[in-house]
């Protein structure tokens, strides 16, 4: 049976007790669902990539028949590719 989670005044004070206790003690994460927040915007990081130069143009190619930026449709191939290999293992 799981602890009751008390009220918190603020969350400052939700914060401190998170801090001192453990969750398991007040909630059953084997009933726990995962879900995504869709309309949250993911945090980026700047880096810098060297690339030969006649894959940025041949990318540059495919951008333009997509109609969408090059870096975005970098971007799009990097997801897609990530997933897939997530998926296979």
């Amino acid at each position: 049976m799981s602890k009751q989670i008390p009220k918190f005044k603020n969350e400052e004070e939700e914060r401190e007790f998170w801090a001192t206790h453990d969750s398991t003690d007040y909630i059953n994460w084997d009933k726990a669902e995962k879900i995504t927040f869709s309309n949250l915007k993911p945090s980026v990081k700047k880096i810098s990539l060297r690339l030969p130069e006649t894959m940025i143009e041949e990318l540059k190619l495919l951008a333009n028949k997509r109609d969408v930026p090059y870096q975005s449709l970098l971007k799009i191939f990097l997801a897609e590719r990530i997933e897939k290999e997530l998926n296979a293992h």
